[in-house]
């Protein structure tokens, strides 16, 4: 719960708040009724407020009437200086990576228990990807997001595995114990391989991006069709992921 919003004392802000923090990675849409009890709002209050979100570009309301967090918070957030000088640092080395490969390349860092997309650089000839810029991509059937809870502490892994790892494909991992093997293999060898596990048809191999002294800023990926022999990238993009490291260190 959001918790005392609904008091008479209540700023218009500290309402706003408490609407944008009922969304989480477990609540991705949320309906009226839904925001209006978990904000503790009236459900005339929580109507206007999510209108006025929704014309600003905050939230976005869909077909279905459902809400959902909306881009404009997320080109905000890209401003943060932290990620701002990661995109900036990795640009060039996205680029040489797509030169490369004419494969799509995505730049994610860590985001609750997913991976956010910050940057994707692909052409007409790259493997086709749902994810875009700004978009959520789950921890243990990608790339990346193995690569991002190989390298960070063991308590996400332990988190993404009570909140359950969801079947997306018929080769994604959703067993506990297999899940750990596969990491302790990313941890060694430094590059991370999701093999149909999120998309069929779809294959990539991922880096993390760490600092020398062990903090985790992301993972740097690239998505190719299943057919492809994904392991000839796996160099490639480790040492993109360690050059990006070094410009941030």
């Amino acid at each position: 719960m959001a918790g005392n919003t609904s008091t008479p004392g209540a700023s218009v802000v500290e309402r706003v708040l408490a609407i944008l923090e009922c969304f989480d990675v477990f609540r991705i849409e949320l309906t009226l009724t839904e925001i209006s009890r978990q904000a503790e709002l009236p459900l005339s209050t929580a109507r206007r407020l999510l209108a006025q979100l929704v014309d600003w570009g905050a939230l976005e309301r869909t077909a279905d009437n459902h809400y959902r967090v909306g881009m404009r918070l997320w080109h905000i957030g890209i401003l943060a200086p932290k990620q701002r000088g990661l995109r900036e640092a990795a640009m060039p080395l996205l680029s040489d990576l797509y030169s490369a490969t004419d494969e799509t390349v995505q730049l994610v860092v860590p985001q609750g228990h997913e991976a956010l997309c910050v940057e994707k650089v692909f052409g007409p000839q790259s493997a086709p990807t749902a994810t875009e810029v700004g978009g959520l991509l789950p921890l243990h059937t990608t790339a990346v997001g193995k690569s991002i809870l190989a390298h960070s502490p063991r308590k996400l892994t332990e988190d993404a595995v009570s909140a359950g790892l969801a079947r997306l494909t018929p080769y994604s991992i959703v067993h506990p114990a297999r899940l750990v093997e596969e990491l302790k293999r990313v941890a060694q060898s430094g590059v991370a391989y999701s093999h149909e596990e999120m998309t069929i048809g779809a294959a990539s191999v991922a880096a993390p991006i760490v600092l020398p002294d062990g903090t985790l800023l992301g993972a740097v990926g690239i998505v190719v069709r299943s057919t492809t022999r994904v392991d000839t990238l796996a160099a490639a993009v480790r040492t993109a992921a360690r050059t990006i490291a070094r410009f941030n260190a």
